[in-house]
């Protein structure tokens, strides 16, 4: 594995991530980077609502989707993992690219992201989730998600999970718009709404 391209924007063609940043994992740590076909389409999905967004990447990985967010038009991203190697990749990838200064990584877990965030009060347009398939993870953040106002009125948030895991079509403020289906990938798409 070489890395991916950002397929868009001000970066299209550039390379993220490295096969030696593939194999920075820790114990229990699954890093598996969106396709390029499921990236393709959940920029596609977000097209009109990029441009001038605050992004949230709750699993950033090796950044590749949060650069392309910014990449593609969002005013300012947050990538937020666990993995200290990989949030140091993500780093030098945003200075290397010159994101610095719309950018801020978190070397974190997405739980406790989520709560530190809510209770600053801070506020995003577009939530990406991608955590490893194959934990609870997506089961014990979309709750912090949906319950406080992380997410802007009318804010999306999109989880990329396994087809075989169910989410429920209402999760506190989210509310399920669609799904959509890639092979074995699912990218589940809510909307915030005050009720």
């Amino acid at each position: 594995m070489t890395g991916m391209r950002i397929s868009g924007g001000s970066a299209k063609g550039r390379r993220v991530g490295s096969k030696k940043a593939f194999s920075q994992s820790g114990e229990g740590d699954e890093l598996r980077p969106t396709s390029a076909k499921v990236r393709e389409a959940l920029f596609d999905i977000l097209r009109n609502k990029l441009p001038g967004s605050q992004f949230l990447d709750l699993y950033a990985g090796t950044g590749g989707v949060g650069i392309e967010a910014l990449s593609r038009g969002a005013s300012r991203a947050v990538l937020v993992e666990t993995n200290r190697l990989r949030t140091d990749l993500i780093r030098r990838l945003l200075s290397e690219f010159r994101f610095e200064d719309r950018a801020r990584t978190a070397h974190t877990n997405a739980c406790d992201f989520v709560k530190k965030e809510t209770e600053k009060g801070r506020c995003y347009d577009i939530v990406f989730l991608d955590p490893p398939y194959r934990s609870e993870e997506l089961a014990k953040v979309l709750p912090l998600v949906g319950e406080g106002r992380l997410v802007g009125e009318g804010g999306i948030v999109i989880a990329e999970h396994f087809y075989k895991t169910k989410l429920p079509e209402v999760v506190g403020r989210l509310r399920r718009v669609r799904v959509y289906k890639y092979g074995d990938t699912v990218l589940t798409l809510y909307r915030a709404e005050d009720r």
